[in-house]
This record gives structure tokens, C-alpha cells and sequence, in this order.
């Protein structure tokens, strides 16, 4: 309990207030239906609004546990939507340095929903995200590779919501520096394989292939062992899109030649490539983009 709780509670009313979200969140603990978890979040809505006057939410840790519940993937959309809701009316009572602080707490129901979520719910979440996260601006970075992670997802070629979450991103990449952006985007694409193509495919995608790389850094990020460990990982990848996708960006303008990336990070890209299992379309891929090779090393192209 922090201090600003601590004090609304010699506030008469506030204390009500807590005693009827306790009294709502039992209600979760009984619930054995879906519609149990409906009714549940209808009533702590209602609650919430009626005492819309107090920016500190009473009982949040468990609130945000129960929504994260709520967010289940096994749960119907309505389940999804009203718990949605709910987040909805907390983030509008808190505003957004409350919701910077606790960030973590909200977001860990809200970051892996895209990717199971049924159609109806998808522009719900990305208009959480469009009204409540981007004006976060640079305090979105703690918890911006958890972000980039659970949109990703939405950038599935052919999608209906391909171009709103392609804007999101880039919203979220002005808003946070792009070098944040890029740095928190190859830690993504490093650790989660779900989000290797759509990754991969974003910053082939916003890549100007005008200028040289040298006119465009903050595409490493602001931590190069990073991208490397991230690019190396992604051309082994299971999935040959991927591995094609990570070969276009490499081939295409990857500064192996800058002074950025030093002789053992070069290696350890040049290995990965080496490391390819065999494809037919691969040999033919490279020879096209004409790598060569000599001494057993691979040698890679330079920006043109």
C-alpha cells in the first residue's frame, strides 16, 4: 500500500470504496462459468465508475491479476472484451503517469492477447494501446520489448488491422526514440520466434533504401551485441521465410563493413549464414545477391 493510499484512507468514503471492490473481487473467485467472469467484471465496473473521483484504484495488484485471468486465451471473446472494459475505465481514473508506474501490472494480461485474439476483440486492444500507451512517450520503455512483442503479431500480411498496427509501431517508435525502438525490437526478435518474420519484415519494410546506413544507425538499436546475437539467431530459424526475410535484410544493407561492428560480431553473422540448412532456393538466393565466399569465410556485401 503506498502513501497516497495510505492517506485516502481517512477519507471515509474511500474506505467504502475499497470494502466494495473486495467485496466484487470474490466474486471472481466463485466463478465457474464464463458468464460468472462477465457478471464479475460488470460489477467491478460499476464500482469503479461510481468512485471515478479517486485516481488511486484500491486493491490493484489483484485487479490486475483477475483481468490478466480474464484475458485467457481459452476464454470466449465476450470474456476478452468486457475484461477490455475494465481496463478502459481503470486507465481513464489513473491517467497516464499512474499508468507508467504501473505499467507492468496491467500490461501483463494486455501484451499476449493479440495474437489469440478473436477479430472482434483485436481493434478494441489496439485502441487501448492507440489512446493510453502512445502518450506514455518515453516512459513506455520499460516495458516497450513486452509492447512490441504483443503487437507484433498484428502485422500478418493480408490482415485487417496490418496497416493500423504498422502505424501503431511507428507511433511508438517516435515516441520512445528509434533507437529504443530498434533496440527493444531486435530483443524481441531474438526471444520470441512468433514475432521473428513480422520483426524482421518491419525493418526491411522502414529500411530508406536511399540512404546508406551510415544515415540510418538507430536500425542496430543502441546495443550491437544485441542485434547480432538477434540477426544470427533469425537465419537459423526453423521457419525458411524467416530465414529469407533475415537474409534480405542482411544482404541488402547490413554495415558489415562500419566500424560499428567489430571483426568477432562480423563472424559470428557470417557463421550463421555459413550454418543454413540446406534449401534450394537458398544457394541460388545468395548467388544471386553475390556473396562470395573464400577461404572458407563468407564474405558479405556491402550497402548500394
Amino acid at each position: 500500500m503506498n502513501t497516497e493510499e495510505v492517506e485516502l484512507l481517512s477519507d471515509s468514503k474511500y474506505r467504502n470504496y475499497v470494502a466494495a471492490v473486495d467485496k466484487v473481487l470474490k466474486n471472481f473467485e466463485y466463478s465457474s462459468e464464463w458468464a460468472d467472469l462477465i457478471s464479475a467484471l460488470g460489477k467491478l465496473n460499476k464500482v469503479l465508475q461510481n468512485n471515478a473521483k479517486y485516481q488511486v484504484v484500491p486493491k490493484k495488484l489483484t485487479i490486475g491479476k483477475r483481468l490478466a485471468q480474464c484475458l485467457h486465451p481459452a476464454l470466449p471473446s465476450g470474456v476478452h472484451r468486457k475484461a477490455l472494459e475494465t481496463y478502459e475505465i481503470i486507465f481513464k481514473i489513473i491517467g497516464p503517469k499512474r499508468l507508467a508506474k504501473d505499467l507492468f501490472l496491467y500490461s501483463s494480461g494486455l501484451f499476449p492477447l493479440l495474437s489469440n485474439a478473436a477479430m472482434s476483440v483485436k481493434p478494441v486492444l489496439l485502441g487501448l494501446y492507440e489512446t493510453y500507451y502512445l502518450p506514455l512517450g518515453k516512459t513506455l520503455k520499460p516495458g516497450l520489448q513486452g509492447l512490441l512483442t504483443g503487437v507484433l503479431p498484428g502485422l500478418e500480411e493480408g490482415s485487417e488491422y496490418y496497416d493500423r498496427t504498422n502505424t501503431l509501431l511507428e507511433k511508438v517508435a517516435a515516441a520512445v526514440e528509434q533507437s529504443a525502438f530498434y533496440s527493444a525490437l531486435w530483443g524481441s526478435i531474438l526471444t520470441s520466434p512468433s514475432v521473428r518474420l513480422p520483426g524482421v519484415s518491419f525493418v526491411l519494410l522502414h529500411l530508406n533504401r536511399k540512404l546508406s546506413m551510415e544515415d540510418q544507425l538507430y536500425v542496430m538499436g543502441s546495443d550491437i551485441e544485441l542485434m547480432v546475437e538477434a540477426v544470427s539467431t533469425s537465419v537459423q530459424d526453423s521457419s525458411v521465410l524467416v530465414q529469407r526475410s533475415t537474409l534480405d535484410l542482411i544482404l541488402f544493407c547490413f554495415p558489415f563493413h562500419m566500424s560499428q561492428v567489430d571483426e568477432r560480431e562480423e563472424s559470428s553473422m557470417q557463421v550463421a549464414v555459413i550454418k543454413l540448412p540446406e534449401d534450394p532456393r537458398l544457394p541460388g538466393f545468395l548467388l544471386n545477391c553475390q556473396v562470395l565466399t573464400h577461404n572458407n569465410a563468407l564474405s558479405l556485401p556491402k550497402c548500394h
